[in-house]
């Protein structure tokens, strides 16, 4: 999308993307090697009756969604940064994630007019409509390249 596209309010979505075991243990072993992410017997046994997924993991596919939905192809330059992260629910193997872009605030910015401003929640949700995550960021867009 470009940034042109873009409105307060609307939403965007990406369909689901089903998480398997091997991508979950693989992430966490390189990226969040706690046990509960990559012992399936272990984890069966604990509070967790089975293994979850990494919350970082959860964020790394809600990131691919939105790229894929919404800023391939965009003026998108990067993002000062995410404001609120919230891991609701963990993630299972098998699990179906969507994801829901939320578009809170569309602006050029008043100090520099080649800078594009989007202020947005994405929500994640598995297969039984549970939301599993939630965080709140800002992108910025390069309008001088528009």
């Amino acid at each position: 999308m470009k940034f042109s596209e873009f409105r307060d309010g609307m939403v965007i979505k990406h369909p689901p993307v089903v998480l398997d075991e091997k991508t979950m243990i693989d992430f966490a072993k390189q990226f969040d090697p706690q046990w509960f992410h990559t012992d399936p017997e272990k984890a069966g046994n604990s509070r967790w009756g089975g293994l979850i997924g990494s919350g970082w993991l959860t964020c790394s596919l809600a990131m691919r969604m939105a790229a894929d939905s919404a800023l391939a192809g965009s003026e998108s330059f990067g993002s000062p940064g995410v404001d609120k992260i919230r891991w609701l629910l963990p993630t299972r193997p098998g699990d179906a994630l969507r994801l829901e872009l939320t578009v809170n605030n569309v602006r050029v910015s008043e100090t520099r007019k080649d800078l594009g401003i989007v202020r947005w929640t994405w929500r994640v949700y598995n297969q039984n409509d549970d939301q599993v995550l939630e965080l709140e960021a800002t992108s910025l867009f390069d309008l001088g390249q528009a």
